[in-house]
């Protein structure tokens, strides 16, 4: 079924501002609806855009309109919202089809007799940015400035701050709000990268090489459905974001070893690890959902990899796992502050209650995981958050209860020490160093075989 992609966008936010999963709702519409490629991309562009910059619309209707944002009803509030964010964030769309279709969609969605408030408040704000006054509500807090021109809630802004202070932070919000890039990394028991760059080369897909990554290529350009690139069906890559193959690197997993990755789906990383391994040896992948790991399965039989058995279920009842790993991976669940430019409503769904929570299940985890560490082994813990409340407090708590556990810091070899701390954590900001924004640890189990605790 054929659609407008406006009026798509309208119905789709309507699902969205209720139930929070933007991801969920815009796959749906476009598995529902026929689009062309451009009428798809203007689609994906207006509900993720504007659900990122919920903030700042609401700022700009406040100063505009005669309610607040909030006390307008809830359908017109999506509309104007669609209007403004055409108006402010989309120059390749002229400002006068911006008013005209905005319009339009209040008269199809019941709000004829409103037609002349939508088309006068946009134009207001047209006049407005032309005399060169931006109508964003002014703050002398400077947490809340950047909070409302970035569109994102100040206790997020607060805590970014702390860590990196406020000019930083505003380039940090700044790339968040960016579209996220699409990142591949080469199977390298089935091609080349310089195979993959030949192939895209052939059709004219611009691709670039990523910094401390050799299996690592970013696609320049849209390119449409993924799964139409060369190589896809024949196992040579598979979509991962840069950091995200990092922590594979920091695992550095050998062939022949056991390796437990505790909180595996949807199974980016457990797939890594088997091809760093050269597939060789085991490949745990726990996971509490048995949906999730059917994905996982999908492309690990994608890449011709053996040695993944999956597991699914709470890895903290999994007792016989104990002492059987090398290697532990624990990719904790987190509250994901370092990929919102990935997901446009996750900054609204997160609270400081939520990231309190989330802190004490990471470090139940991380207590119950390293069970399952011989002795000398090593576990990785890694989140894609940079509150320090589920990363740095965690490692620390966890080492404060647990001497026979010490931070190792990544090898040289590994190309990791740009991005280490001098606790020997990494920590990717992604305003720095181009790419989603992690949190991972290697942690050493220093018992000696002949201690009687590690028997």
């Amino acid at each position: 079924m054929s659609q407008n992609p406006r009026q798509l966008a309208f119905l789709t936010l309507r699902l969205i501002y209720r139930t929070g999963f933007a991801d969920v709702e815009l796959d749906k519409a476009l598995r529902q609806h026929e689009l062309s490629e451009a009428d798809r991309r203007l689609f994906t562009e207006l509900v993720y855009g504007t659900v990122r910059r919920q903030r700042t619309l609401d700022g700009i209707l406040d100063q505009l309109g005669k309610k607040k944002a909030q006390q307008q009803p809830a359908d017109l509030r999506i509309i104007l919202h669609l209007g403004l964010y055409q108006l402010r964030y989309l120059s390749h769309i002229p400002p006068s089809a911006a008013v005209d279709t905005t319009v339009e969609l209040a008269k199809q969605n019941k709000f004829a007799g409103l037609a002349g408030l939508v088309n006068g408040m946009l134009r207001q704000y047209g006049r407005l940015v032309a005399a060169g006054t931006d109508p964003l509500p002014e703050s002398n807090d400077p947490i809340t400035h950047i909070g409302i021109e970035q569109s994102f809630p100040d206790w997020i802004v607060q805590v970014w701050a702390e860590q990196i202070g406020l000019e930083e932070t505003q380039q940090l919000c700044e790339w968040l709000n960016r579209s996220p890039s699409i990142d591949l990394r080469i199977n390298p028991l089935r091609t080349s990268i310089e195979a993959v760059e030949a192939a895209f080369e052939a059709i004219g897909v611009a691709v670039q090489r990523l910094p401390l990554l050799p299996q690592g290529l970013r696609l320049v350009n849209p390119v449409g459905p993924i799964q139409r690139l060369p190589g896809y069906g024949e196992g040579w890559w598979m979509v991962q974001d840069s950091s995200a193959q990092l922590v594979g690197h920091l695992l550095n997993p050998q062939p022949g070893e056991v390796i437990v990755d505790a909180c595996a789906a949807p199974g980016g990383k457990t797939l890594h690890l088997a091809e760093l391994m050269q597939d060789r040896g085991k490949v745990w992948a726990c996971d509490r959902s048995a949906n999730r790991l059917k994905k996982l399965e999908e492309n690990a039989t994608r890449l011709q990899l053996q040695s993944i058995q999956t597991w699914a279920g709470d890895s903290r009842e999994f007792s016989q796992l104990e002492g059987q790993a090398d290697r532990v991976l624990l990719d904790a669940p987190c509250s994901g502050l370092g990929t919102l430019h990935r997901h446009a409503d996750a900054r609204w769904r997160q609270k400081p209650e939520t990231v309190a929570e989330l802190a004490t299940l990471q470090l139940e985890l991380l207590t119950h995981a390293t069970r399952w560490v011989k002795p000398g082994g090593s576990l990785v813990y890694a989140t894609c958050t940079l509150h320090p409340s589920e990363n740095e407090r965690v490692i620390e708590a966890f080492l404060s209860q647990n001497s026979r556990w010490q931070i190792e810091p990544p090898d040289l070899e590994l190309g990791l020490i740009p991005l280490t701390c001098s606790q020997g954590w990494v920590k990717v900001w992604p305003h720095r160093f181009q790419m989603d924004g992690f949190f991972m640890v290697r942690l050493r189990n220093v018992t000696k075989i002949s201690d009687p605790e590690a028997e």
